[in-house]
């Protein structure tokens, strides 16, 4: 999910780690935070079996002085579904399941909008994008913190329309995890949390690590979630993914994943407290995990990132897979509002790099990563912090243009063909629900049923179409409505789509189909 200069001078004090003379440089952190408008964020290193580093930067909340620490505890996002597809990967080795098992024959209760996909789709396709749903397609059930259970989810899934063929191409979707996830609890008779504690948490010695978000509250040092509104930083409140964990719900820390990238990097192995190593997914099963599944299409890399070209790229199984500088990189990244971070293994070299930040910023994470490869891979050092600001500030540039232009081929004189009176009531959508667009004195109206976040009001832009104005603004996620009508002049729906391309997919207003009630 999602930099703008501030004063920096306060997150200069604003350091912690364990150790005293840091691998990680307090000065090009501070930099990051101080270029992307980051508060804070948190770092840990591990290379041969052994934490180099795990530390904090900057704060846990703007204008507060506790500091982050290697402990701080962030949501991970979707870097949560290495631990799903790992879950599934020791079912394979307990011969209890198979990576080709048809998912009806572990949830015969499953469905999705064609029935001949329903019977094919297997758990290796749960896994890898390629179920012909749309990019986010169903994350409105999901984002902003919905109240859909998550049975409810999965089963509403059968009213969402492909966008493209059955394994025919990659689109990033939540509740494919989430479905995946439902196999754990299926074959075990045990939650996706609990599996996940048992199995991962526990041997590993992660113990500030929670599977859902409601689990962290109460807890101390956590990291506050923030984003940028209109060029000021604003506290928002922590996103819940808990109806959709097995896709996106870990909190963790950076001292906790330095064992969690211990474990990866040694195929499956753990390192008990007693000195003795077990073996917790077999060498074979993890190939799979990190084996190309849906190749993903790249190119040339932009002007001034030339060390980024790969010769490959592709979806494994709950991790994305390329070259970097000739060697493979495994990595993966997450995004909740007011929060992201990044994952990235060197199987080759036994290095792993994870970074948790407090703010939306891929490019301070990107930042942190990249320098920190070129560092311990042995590569002359590059600005990657100036290049990812160029970068940010062309593709902000684009986004300006785009909605100016926008603005200028607006027919400001026209008017609705129907009054407000006629538009409001409700509507309803065979996987969202209900819609309601209530008349008020200033103006339409629009709330959701099931997502209570997403209220705002309506504004008018041309003919029959108006804006949603969120009254969060933070969600920065405003919405065209688009009335239509039958033969007898009477509104029969609405069609809804953001109104930048710089939205993010998760809110898949286009694939609503909001009927009148």
């Amino acid at each position: 999910m999602k930099s703008f200069l501030m004063t920096g001078i306060w997150l200069v004090s604003c350091l912690t780690s364990l150790w005293a003379q840091s691998p990680v440089s307090d000065s090009l952190i501070t930099r990051i935070l101080d270029t992307f408008q980051v508060p804070g964020l948190a770092v840990s290193v591990v290379q041969d079996g052994k934490v180099v580093f795990a530390g904090g930067f900057g704060i846990r909340t703007a204008d507060k002085s506790d500091k982050v620490t290697e402990n701080t505890v962030f949501g991970i996002a979707s870097n949560s579904k290495a631990f799903t597809a790992s879950a599934l990967a020791i079912l394979v080795d307990e011969g209890r399941i198979s990576w080709d098992d048809p998912v009806i024959k572990h949830i015969p209760w499953f469905q999705l909008y064609d029935p001949w996909v329903t019977r094919e789709i297997t758990i290796r396709d749960l896994l890898c994008h390629r179920s012909g749903l749309g990019l986010g397609a169903g994350d409105l059930m999901v984002f902003p913190s919905a109240s859909f259970k998550p049975k409810e989810i999965i089963e509403n899934m059968k009213a969402i329309k492909p966008a493209s063929s059955f394994r025919s191409t990659y689109a990033y979707n939540n509740l494919a995890f989430l479905v995946a996830g439902t196999v754990v609890e299926e074959v075990t008779d045990s939650s996706w949390g609990d599996f996940i504690t048992a199995r991962f948490l526990n041997p590993l010695g992660m113990s500030r690590t929670r599977t859902v978000q409601s689990a962290v509250s109460g807890m101390p040092d956590q990291a506050s979630y923030h984003v940028l509104v209109d060029g000021k930083l604003e506290v928002t409140p922590a996103e819940s993914m808990d109806n959709c964990a097995p896709a996106g719900g870990i909190n963790s820390s950076a001292q906790d994943l330095t064992r969690w990238m211990m474990f990866c990097l040694d195929s499956g192995r753990v390192v008990l407290p007693d000195g003795k190593i077990k073996r917790i997914i077999s060498k074979k099963q993890y190939r799979q995990l990190w084996s190309t599944q849906t190749p993903l299409p790249f190119g040339p890399p932009p002007p001034g990132f030339e060390s980024l070209k790969t010769q490959f790229s592709g979806y494994a199984l709950g991790w994305q897979v390329r070259q970097f500088r000739g060697y493979q990189m495994v990595s993966h990244t997450g995004g909740l509002t007011g929060m992201v971070s990044r994952i990235t293994l060197i199987p080759e070299k036994k290095l792993g790099i994870a970074v948790l930040t407090n703010q939306e910023s891929g490019e301070a994470f990107n930042a942190v990563t990249f320098t920190l490869l070129n560092q311990y891979l042995g590569f002359k050092p590059e600005d990657w912090t100036g290049k990812f600001k160029t970068l940010k500030d062309s593709a902000e540039a684009r986004l300006t243009r785009e909605l100016a232009q926008k603005e200028t081929g607006r027919n400001r004189t026209s008017k609705p063909s129907h009054s407000i009176s006629e538009l409001s009531g409700s509507y309803s959508d065979a996987w969202m629900g209900k819609m309601n667009l209530t008349e008020t004195s200033s103006g339409l109206r629009i709330s959701f049923e099931k997502s209570p976040v997403l209220t705002g009001k309506l504004e008018h832009w041309q003919y029959d179409t108006f804006v949603i104005r969120w009254d969060h603004r933070y969600l920065r996620a405003d919405a065209f409505i688009t009335f239509s009508f039958g033969p007898d002049g009477k509104v029969t729906g609405v069609n809804l789509e953001p109104v930048s391309s710089g939205t993010d997919f998760s809110f898949d207003f286009q694939d609503l189909e909001m009927k009148r009630e």
